[in-house]
């Protein structure tokens, strides 16, 4: 049982080096001080622009990957010593401890972002046919609503569903299925959390759009 927890703390650790901040010291900007004060992808692409936002978001779902994909694969599975089911539940925490770590990040002050490139950096590393169902979720509410983050919260909301649905249908690995539902029932209520201001954004009438995917919305009436 240690082995596993030092593996999580190691996910931890890797979700804890924030993309936007690591790519940001080199510029010389926090971009916790730019625009809405987000230090995740939507943030880095409306301050800093599309090259910088890329490193982003290749950093945030690359570690998640690493976190998913390889640090399970040390200690007590590299002697076989596990079976493969609970290899796959460990590399599902290894996927929330990452995503944790971007958001509180313990090399940024506990100050990251909101979690969702890791998210999604997850779900790639675990079952890339999972993923394509979630980006359209995610891209749905964006051509209905044209909000990030109210599509990045249904897209995260959608998951334990899709994960079973998609289970059923045979395009996830059987052993990968409840691990998958499990890690989406905790992230769902966590980007929420993360994205707590959004909501008090949309509350209040003032939270921007992305307008160029906004194609089904009020601008067409």
């Amino acid at each position: 049982m240690m082995e596993f927890f030092l593996q999580l703390v190691v996910a931890y650790l890797l979700g804890s080096v924030n993309g936007s901040l690591v790519l940001g010291r080199w510029r010389g900007v926090d971009i916790r001080t730019q625009g809405s004060g987000n230090a995740g992808g939507t943030n880095a692409l409306r301050t800093q622009g599309p090259i910088f936002a890329l490193g982003v978001i290749v950093i945030d779902v690359g570690k998640a990957w690493i976190a998913v994909r390889v640090v399970p694969t040390f200690g007590p599975a590299a002697m076989g010593a596990v079976d493969t089911s609970t290899v796959s539940w460990l590399a599902a925490g290894c996927g929330f401890a990452a995503v944790v770590g971007h958001v509180y990040p313990i090399f940024h002050g506990f100050r990251g972002g909101k979690g969702v490139a890791t998210l999604l950096g997850t779900v790639l590393a675990l079952s890339p046919a999972l993923l394509f169902g979630v980006l359209g979720v995610w891209l749905a509410m964006m051509f209905v609503w044209g909000y990030v983050g109210l599509g990045s919260m249904a897209a995260a909301g959608a998951l334990p569903g899709l994960a079973l649905l998609f289970g059923r249908a045979g395009w996830i690995d059987p052993e990968a299925v409840m691990p998958l539902a499990a890690f989406g029932l905790l992230c769902a209520p966590f980007v929420v959390w993360t994205h707590r201001s959004n909501l008090a954004r949309l509350r209040a009438g003032t939270e921007p759009r992305a307008h160029r995917l906004w194609l089904l919305g009020r601008w067409r009436s």
